[in-house]
């Protein structure tokens, strides 16, 4: 009796679990008995005996000779019941949460950014005291549509010097790189549309484009990009409509695209309908400028986006998208209704820091940083017998495999009581291949806690 009742629980989670995700939407008419009872290897009298109980909660109801049918309002979004089952307490969503909001006695190697004693203080209060004295307007006022001409101006001239040409108006500013891609997926994409991803990709494109409620399909990552023949297989098979990628600076991998690689995926484009998401947020990180695949293309299917959270100031939301005219102004018209004036104050601030004459040197000092604790991290790592799936040029991230028979998530919820926050590797992967991986941040690595953390939890 007590299997019999957790079958017919598991039948009445999967029913709801379609509810919570919108896969099955007010009116939407449930698989047959016989057909629910065949997916999942049930009784018939299991499956009736759960859609029963469900139809006495009001969750579905019976018309007679037809078949079960949702009923009710529409279901509030759950991302978590969307896509591939992870653990809770490690998707992305889990590991974004832990890291924003645990207090600073907590140590977040699994984090995203650097330490705020990282970070461009001393430009930024140069530029708020420099604000403070400006005329009402600029404290007061809503953003022009584009975004402040000044800093888009500065941006243009910035992509030069990486061979991507972007006139002013071709730039429209947003309130960070995530509101970039958000604006882009409404702009281009429709539910059950295909979304490409790098496996393993940066996690919150995972949680953003389920938001979205389209079909991702993964692409192997390598030391010098996505796999091409993999990359020409998803699109013939697919017909993906957006592909989504850093530029620069792989997360989680710290991999650089090769221009070989680059030029490759570019072609295939070319026989595709398929648009480029290229984000360049670690762009201050580099060393050597890497490939731009919206230079070679010259934003024609290549839209290039990125933000300043990374090196000025994540309290600063400001990010920017740059594409061909015509893009632009649909994107301007869909910012202005999902979130009318942009941040003005904040774009002044930006481009104040990025003046300053201290950026320069600042970045410097911060790529010598972490050029030292990439090092340090790497033989602390390996000391415990953790090892990188390569040694990034440059960046904060290291992506490593841990020791033979060892997971990931199971690591993370060993070490977490110990207060340490990892990012184990499912959470970067669509295909949930790289259970035995995580990404360490090598800025946030420095405490020694850390790998005594690790070393106890790794032996238990």
């Amino acid at each position: 009796m007590k299997q019999s009742g957790t079958r017919i629980r598991a039948v009445m989670a999967e029913i709801q679990s379609r509810i919570a995700s919108r896969a099955c939407l007010p009116g939407a008419r449930l698989p047959s008995v016989r057909a629910q009872a065949q997916a999942m290897q049930l009784s018939v009298s299991t499956v009736v005996e759960a859609y029963e109980r469900l139809a006495a909660e009001g969750v579905i109801a019976a018309r007679p000779g037809s078949g079960f049918y949702v009923t009710g309002p529409v279901a509030p979004l759950t991302l978590t019941e969307i896509g591939p089952k992870l653990d809770r307490e490690v998707d992305p969503l889990w590991v974004s949460r832990q890291s924003l909001e645990t207090d600073a006695s907590v140590l977040k190697p699994g984090c995203g950014w650097l330490p705020a004693a990282w970070l461009y203080e001393a430009g930024m209060r140069r530029a708020l005291r420099a604000l403070a004295r400006a005329d009402t307007l600029a404290l007061s006022e809503y953003a022009t549509p584009l975004g402040y001409p000044a800093l888009r101006q500065f941006l243009s001239r910035r992509m030069t010097s990486l061979g991507i040409e972007a006139a002013p108006e071709q730039i429209m500013l947003t309130e960070s790189g995530t509101q970039a891609i958000d604006l882009i997926c409404r702009f281009l994409l429709e539910p059950g549309d295909t979304v490409l991803v790098d496996d393993p990709c940066y996690f919150n494109f995972h949680a953003l484009l389920k938001a979205h409620r389209v079909h991702v399909v993964g692409v192997p990552y390598r030391a010098n990009g996505p796999d091409v023949d993999m990359f020409a297989a998803a699109l013939k098979e697919h017909s993906p409509r957006l592909y989504i990628t850093n530029s620069g600076i792989h997360n989680p991998t710290g991999a650089v695209l090769s221009p070989v690689v680059a030029h490759r995926l570019l072609k295939l484009a070319d026989h595709s309908d398929l648009v480029i998401i290229e984000d360049d947020i670690f762009a201050d990180f580099e060393t050597t400028p890497a490939p731009r695949l919206a230079a070679f293309d010259g934003l024609s299917r290549v839209i290039h986006i990125g933000s300043f959270s990374k090196t000025i100031s994540a309290s600063l939301r400001c990010g920017y998208i740059a594409a061909r005219g015509d893009w632009i102004e649909n994107l301007t018209d869909l910012k202005i209704a999902t979130a009318f004036g942009g941040g003005r104050l904040a774009a002044d601030i930006v481009l104040r820091a990025l003046t300053d004459s201290g950026y320069r040197k600042h970045m410097e000092t911060v790529r010598l940083r972490l050029a030292e604790h990439m090092d340090k991290t790497i033989s602390r790592l390996k000391a415990v017998g953790i090892t990188p799936w390569l040694t990034p040029q440059a960046g904060m991230f290291l992506w490593c495999r841990l020791p033979a028979g060892m997971d990931a998530a199971n690591l993370a919820r060993a070490c977490l009581q110990d207060n340490v926050v990892l990012a184990p590797g499912n959470a970067f992967s669509q295909s949930l291949s790289a259970s035995d991986y995580l990404r360490f941040n090598v800025a946030q690595s420095t405490d020694s806690r850390v790998f005594h953390v690790l070393a106890r939890a790794l032996c238990t």
